[in-house]
């Protein structure tokens, strides 16, 4: 027996504590604390092989006297009994953790904090970078549990060993592949491998959390936002915080660092692992991490995507690519890089800080790489001014020129519509008409930013297009309309435009509020 640096006394129990020895043991024990009711006690259970109740009754009396109590390195059978007697919900028991060696065992997944490697045919286990990783892995079963109950299939972690100076979680997950692993030796896979992600980030982002029972990420990205001020412009830096503060909180789930390593193929069913990164939040932040994981981490060494995922930048590229259009539904252009760019807001300020704490600027490639990401930020900064988006909206340049993604956007909401010929051409009549309308005269002589949204519901099914910038404020329906009737040389040359839309709509409706112009229309198909 001993008295550790915190005050606490310690007892070592070995063998066997049965009913032949346990008054033995009961009278160390309370000669070594006589005088010390109250005192921390730890129970060293490593070498004890076998307790019996008359064991158990000693330690209740130990308990009463100095309720402080732990018991430490018990092994399964002695924690068996200390369960179903009710002692560990008495006092603190900690379990002994039987030892892994990962040596020479195949990676099959890394994350922010641990690697996954196969240890057998049917078993994986993670091994944490922290060292005192208990309480990770406590806080990681927790939510991986939340996830299960909320309709998530993840792998449940059954065990907890020792693997060298750190912890490990322990799942089963029998001949299972990761999606990386598919997308590196079967790419022509690719197609299924994009339509199975997307499904499960839309069944992620679309369960609703119990308030308070995981993180907020939109506070942790604050933080990268409020490092990045000093390494960024006075301005730059002020934007950046005011862009992720104004992001909306949202009690949906986010996964957190959501790549093709952390989706198994097992038995033809989907599982997520790696669960410790589960949060809250708007799906922006969970975009800008996938952005990271196949595109902006290669951004300066395309290799590193090889080291990370076991496939190539190309297969990365394309996969970013195909999922983002997937989860949007849409293959428009403008709206992909739309919530690309400001997707990369979040990412690169999240890179530049990561690689700022771990030493980046200590090396050439590392301040080359820093300067790469930083330049692209600031660029971005420069014309970004709101990091939510919304599948149904389209926000762009207010220029002529691009009127082409504007009737593209519009037509890809009318594809599975069966909507008429004829009432397609009529919308996208009005549609232009509005549009180069605000190009034309919203911002003039300058030039600013429209967003245009696409709605398509009810019964009789209307589509409904709203038009908003927030260009100098002008009623278009106010305009008197030309008299059609007057000969050529009689008729003012504008007017028609708004004409033809009113004409060709069921509803067109104007209003300025909150500083923008918002004309919709209306058209039952």
């Amino acid at each position: 027996m001993s008295e550790n640096g915190t005050g606490a006394v310690t007892f070592a129990l070995t063998g066997r504590v049965d009913s032949l020895n346990a008054p033995e043991l009961e009278s160390q024990l309370m000669e070594r604390l006589a005088g010390r009711a109250g005192a921390p006690v730890v129970l060293d259970a490593s070498e004890l092989q076998y307790i019996s109740s008359a064991g158990l009754r000693v330690l209740l009396r130990v308990k009463k006297t100095n309720p402080d109590m732990t018991v430490t390195g018990v092994n399964s059978d002695v924690y068996e009994v200390l369960d179903m007697t009710g002692f560990t919900e008495l006092m603190t028991v900690e379990k002994a953790y039987r030892t892994v060696s990962v040596e020479g065992c195949e990676e099959i997944g890394r994350g922010a904090n641990g690697t996954i490697y196969r240890i057998d045919r049917d078993n994986v286990v993670k091994v944490y970078n922290n060292p005192d990783a208990l309480e990770d892995i406590r806080h990681e079963r927790e939510v991986a549990r939340l996830a299960l109950v909320l309709g998530i299939p993840t792998a449940i972690s059954y065990d907890v060993v020792k693997v060298g100076d750190s912890y490990g979680s322990v799942f089963e997950l029998l001949n299972a592949s990761s999606f990386s692993k598919i997308l590196a030796e079967q790419p022509d896979r690719m197609d299924w491998c994009v339509k199975e992600y997307v499904e499960m980030l839309r069944k992620i982002h679309g369960t609703l959390v119990p308030k308070g029972k995981l993180p907020d990420v939109r506070i942790t990205a604050l933080g990268w936002a409020e490092f990045m001020r000093d390494w960024l412009p006075e301005k730059a830096g002020e934007k950046l915080v005011a862009l992720i503060r104004a992001v909306p909180h949202d009690d949906h789930m986010i996964h957190g660092d959501y790549h093709t390593k952390n989706l198994e193929l097992q038995n033809d069913e989907v599982l997520l692992i790696d669960m410790d990164t589960l949060a809250v939040g708007h799906p922006i932040f969970e975009l800008a991490s996938i952005y990271n994981s196949f595109v902006g981490f290669s951004e300066y060494d395309h290799e590193t995507i090889k080291r990370f995922q076991g496939f190539d930048r190309e297969t990365g590229l394309t996969f970013w690519k195909k999922a983002l259009a997937a989860y949007l539904g849409t293959t428009n252009e403008m709206k992909l890089r739309e919530v690309e760019d400001k997707a990369r807001v979040v990412g690169y300020a999240r890179m530049i800080r990561r690689s700022i704490r771990r030493g980046g600027l200590d090396t050439e490639d590392g301040r080359a790489e820093i300067d790469l990401w930083k330049g692209e930020l600031l660029e971005l900064l420069d014309r970004v001014d709101d990091l939510t988006f919304d599948p149904d909206e389209l926000e762009l340049e207010a220029l002529v020129e691009n009127l082409p993604w504007v009737q593209e956007f519009i037509d890809s909401h009318l594809e599975s519509t069966d909507c008429p010929p004829k009432a397609q051409m009529q919308i996208s009549l009005a549609a232009e008409e509005i549009f180069v309308n605000i190009a034309s005269y919203a911002y003039a002589p300058e030039k600013g930013r429209a967003r245009v949204r696409v709605e398509v519901a009810g019964d009789p099914v209307t589509v409904t297009i709203t038009f908003l910038d927030r260009g100098v404020p002008y009623d278009p329906l106010q305009r008197e309309d030309p008299d059609v009737t007057l000969s050529a040389d009689q008729r003012d040359i504008g007017g028609l435009g708004i004409l033809l839309t009113k004409k060709t709509m069921d509803d067109v409706a104007y209003e300025y509020k909150d500083g923008q112009n918002i004309l919709t229309l209306k058209k039952k198909i």
